[in-house]
């Protein structure tokens, strides 16, 4: 993998963002996901979650 080729990908726990992540993923990027809690919800906990989930099965690291 080329270590130039890094990027962080604004992650919400659906489907796009998962998506975007996975393609530039395979295409060899160096992937970490973000995603921001701005307010405490059980919406917003919710999506971290799924985020966290998506960025696990893809081998992403994730910030919150």
């Amino acid at each position: 993998m080329n270590s130039n080729k890094k990027v962080l990908i604004a992650m919400s726990g659906g489907v796009d963002s998962a998506a975007a992540a996975l393609l530039l993923k395979n295409a060899g990027y160096d992937c970490q996901g973000v995603i921001m809690r701005l307010i405490d919800t059980p919406e917003t906990e919710s999506a971290i979650t799924d985020a966290k989930i998506l960025a696990e099965k893809m081998g992403i690291p994730l910030h919150v």
